[in-house]
């Protein structure tokens, strides 16, 4: 009697995302397929960063989003490409701005799929990133293929993105710089950097700048 070949062991997903309904909701959907199964669930970047460090998250793909209280979701990714990169990340998130996307793929996620894509998707897109696929969601690829100029944005760095984003949500630069674990003076710094590439010599413009493109906070 022939043995037969032994099922590949299932594909292990960690979930991040600060609303524990949307959590659920994730969680259902791929428990439902055979090959995909659940081994974490987090509400910030800190406690993913926490878990990774004292080596209990035992995943193949982590679905993040980007817009978490705490730790910046960016400077996650970055510091998983650093120390972690066999964990693969795929972006889940309601931001589909060209600028978002492009510094989250710079950061090291592999995958960017938004949450008004249909749930097949999602499903879709964690078995290819598991397989190290890139992969991106049809209405983020649709951007992407669209011809342009190069637009000041774009040509930020991933802190000077961090803190763009910070002032757009209105925070102080202390907020900033509490949030990214830097300094005060660097925030500072990195204002002033990004305020010439785009342009813009106030908060009023840069808002305007920011509507005009699109960018979200």
């Amino acid at each position: 009697m022939l043995d037969l070949p032994a099922a590949p062991p299932p594909i292990r997903v960690a979930l991040a995302d600060d609303h524990a309904v949307v959590r659920e909701g994730y969680r259902r959907l791929l428990m439902l397929e055979p090959d995909l199964t659940i081994c974490g669930e987090f509400a910030d970047a800190d406690a993913v960063f926490a878990a990774l460090q004292r080596g209990t998250l035992l995943a193949d793909v982590l679905v993040l989003d980007l817009s978490m209280p705490g730790r910046s979701a960016l400077d996650l990714l970055r510091r998983i490409q650093a120390h972690w990169p066999e964990l693969r990340v795929l972006v889940f998130s309601m931001h589909e701005d060209p600028a978002r996307v492009q510094q989250a793929l710079r950061a090291g996620a592999l995958g960017y799929i938004t949450k008004s894509s249909p749930p097949e998707d999602l499903v879709a897109a964690v078995r290819h990133v598991a397989r190290g696929q890139a992969v991106l969601s049809a209405d983020i690829a649709s951007h992407a293929q669209t011809p342009s100029l190069p637009l000041p944005h774009l040509s930020l760095t991933a802190r000077e993105f961090e803190v763009l984003r910070g002032l757009l949500q209105g925070q102080s630069l202390e907020q900033i710089a509490e949030q990214l674990h830097i300094s005060s003076k660097t925030v500072s710094n990195l204002q002033t950097q990004l305020r010439q590439k785009l342009g813009v010599g106030n908060a009023v413009e840069l808002l305007r700048y920011a509507q005009q493109h699109g960018i979200s906070p």
